[in-house]
């Protein structure tokens, strides 16, 4: 049998002062770990936000070409397969290349009439999960596939079967392009969501407005007029 002294050994001032020095470097130490993690996240926004701003104007240039196309052939009777073939690739570049940057601002489409009836914290842990259990693991598969994919076409210079079109395997290299920057935007965005339900940082889209704001005002009046009806 094992004696215990009693009464038991009490800390002095300086081992009190080693303990709380400890935990001062633990937590010291944690909120490094956090202030890196979000300085990686604040450098994955910056490319994604610069990306996005730089290709949506590319939206003009695509309205440009197909009303120049749509011109052409309705006056002059005559059409080109490869002006035809570049605005679905800028179509591509801007729907691939720019969604990074909608999941940044928060314009992605949720079900909000659903998402606005739930507690914050709710949603910012269906967030979590989500980013984990989905949008990650997609844009993983999605990377994994499209290189041989973009490969192969790649290596046989694989050309438009339409008659003077475009070649194929830039539009091809759009698919891996596009995955990649939204699996490093996802990443961001987990590690935001995490610093937000442990307090350490304010929500960055608590305030930030947009359409997705403006869908989650119509919601909550929506569902304010339907329980104004049921009573």
């Amino acid at each position: 049998m094992v004696r215990l002294p009693w009464p038991p050994p009490r800390l002095g001032r300086s081992s009190g002062l080693q303990l709380a020095g400890r935990v001062i470097q633990v937590r010291d130490h944690g909120e490094r770990r956090v202030a890196g993690l979000l300085k990686l996240s604040r450098g994955i926004d910056a490319v994604n936000s610069r990306i996005g701003k730089i290709l949506s104007w590319l939206i003009l240039v695509v309205v440009i070409i197909s009303a120049t196309n749509a011109t052409i052939r309705k006056v002059f009777d005559t059409s080109s397969n490869a002006w035809l073939e570049l605005q679905w690739v800028l179509f591509g570049v801007i729907f691939l290349l720019c969604s990074p940057w909608t999941l940044l601002t928060n314009e992605h489409i949720r079900i909000d009439i659903v998402n606005a009836t739930l507690p914050k914290r709710v949603r910012d842990g269906i967030d979590v999960v989500g980013h984990l259990l989905f949008l990650l693991p997609l844009t993983i598969v999605m990377i994994v596939t499209s290189v041989p994919f973009f490969l192969r076409s790649f290596g046989l210079n694989e050309q438009s079967a339409n008659a003077g079109g475009l070649p194929q395997w830039p539009a091809k290299s759009l698919i891996l392009i596009g995955f990649f920057l939204l699996f490093w935007q996802g990443i961001s965005e987990l590690i935001k969501r995490i610093a937000v339900l442990r307090g350490l940082i304010p929500d960055p889209h608590a305030s930030a407005g947009g359409l997705h704001a403006t869908a989650e005002a119509e919601a909550e009046r929506i569902l304010a007029v339907a329980r104004t009806d049921s009573q």
